[in-house]
């Protein structure tokens, strides 16, 4: 499991799989959102510009960032 340092109150769901090098690009994760590739606190969701705060746990295939 990967674990993301916060530095503000959140960050969006689309920023957080380029920061972490899960995908390349933004256009990338805007792709697997949507797609339904990735899992938000257990459960498939669809929300781009979700915000991830400390405590979420993101899931896309099976590689896991837990916010910090």
């Amino acid at each position: 499991m990967t674990e993301f340092k916060l530095e503000g109150e959140f960050i969006p769901l689309i920023a957080l799989l380029k920061a972490t090098g899960t995908v390349q690009s933004g256009g990338e994760a805007q792709t697997v959102v949507e797609d339904g590739l990735v899992k938000y606190n257990g459960k498939v969701d669809y929300r781009k510009r979700l915000k991830v705060r400390v405590g979420d746990i993101v899931d896309f295939m099976g590689q896991k960032i837990k916010v910090i």
